[in-house]
């Protein structure tokens, strides 16, 4: 079997994907360990037994419903190449706009004021949000100076979430990069201490926000996401709320969110565009400043901050 007469066959099989050429093109790269240029000019190459093996497994997969991430076990972030499983939430194009935004603010107050900016990633899942926070402003035209560099605090509640954010950190970062990250399993804060006074200059997260029904609708399609990461109704025992807004996570988050941040921190999140207003009107409550909405790439609410 040739890489075009695999790609036509992948394609009548993938009846239900949404993308099956891109699906078939993914597969072949990763399992070529080629580039898109590759093969798109060696459609007449002739696939190894083993290789097409591999592929029609793949296939087999990928019709479950199961993400081409889970199944090369790679999704591309902010650039980078993280490592994802079934244990983590796929890292998402929309959440490099958390990125950006953390970045954009800790850059402006470094302007003001150089300094070592201590950074909480809550519920960091793959680590691809503090990770790729710690590339951008450490590697992008010096922005923070190498003496400057700063320390990373990443929590989930998932045991098995953290082995993969340290994974892709060992993988992704400087020896020196490295030494800046703490990895800390834990329900919200509750492991970080009782803090008296705030100990964050900015608490990034991307919590989980939707809401319980349309998580179980979301998860009937077998994409194997952990509901964990999803689900935002639930209490901080992990049982459901009984709310349907995907945002009893959330109220817990930002009043704790609020104690660890030095006056004059930022607590941005990551929302979904159906509860980003709400979500700001919890902040407001719980004492945060100067709140503000931000859109994602299709131009729905995304994000949404505080200042302490």
């Amino acid at each position: 079997m040739t890489i075009q007469q695999f790609k036509q066959t992948a394609i009548e099989k993938l009846t239900t994907s949404p993308s099956p050429a891109l699906d078939a093109d993914v597969l072949l790269q990763w399992i070529l360990q080629k580039d898109k240029t590759f093969i798109l000019f060696n459609r007449d190459l002739e696939l190894t037994e083993e290789q097409e093996a591999k592929l029609a497994e793949a296939i087999a997969k990928r019709k479950t419903g199961l993400p081409i991430a889970y199944i090369t076990g790679h999704k591309e972030f902010f650039g980078l190449d993280f490592n994802v499983t079934p244990d983590v939430l796929i890292p998402k194009p929309d959440t490099e706009i958390l990125v950006e935004n953390a970045a954009n603010w800790i850059i402006d107050e470094y302007t003001r004021q150089p300094r070592i900016f201590n950074i909480c990633d809550m519920c960091t899942g793959s680590g691809c949000v503090g990770i790729s926070l710690m590339k951008f402003l450490s590697e992008s035209d010096g922005t923070i100076s190498k003496e400057h560099l700063p320390g990373f605090t990443m929590c989930d509640i998932s045991s098995a979430a953290l082995a993969v954010a340290k994974e892709n950190a060992d993988r992704l970062l400087s020896k020196a990069q490295r030494q800046k990250f703490n990895f800390v399993q834990t329900n919200l804060f509750d492991n970080l201490g009782h803090a008296k006074v705030g100990i964050y200059d900015i608490i990034v997260s991307n919590p989980p926000y939707v809401p319980a029904s349309e998580t179980t609708e979301l998860l009937k399609d077998g994409r194997s996401e952990p509901r964990l990461a999803l689900d935002g109704d639930v209490t901080l025992e992990g049982k459901p709320s009984g709310t349907d807004d995907g945002l009893a996570l959330i109220r817990n988050l930002i009043p704790q969110a609020y104690r660890f941040l030095i006056p004059g921190g930022m607590l941005i999140l990551e929302t979904g565009e159906y509860n980003a207003e709400e979500t700001e009107r919890i902040m407001k409550e719980n004492g945060f400043k100067n709140t503000k909405l931000y859109y994602d790439l299709e131009g729905q609410l995304r994000n949404v901050s505080g200042i302490k």
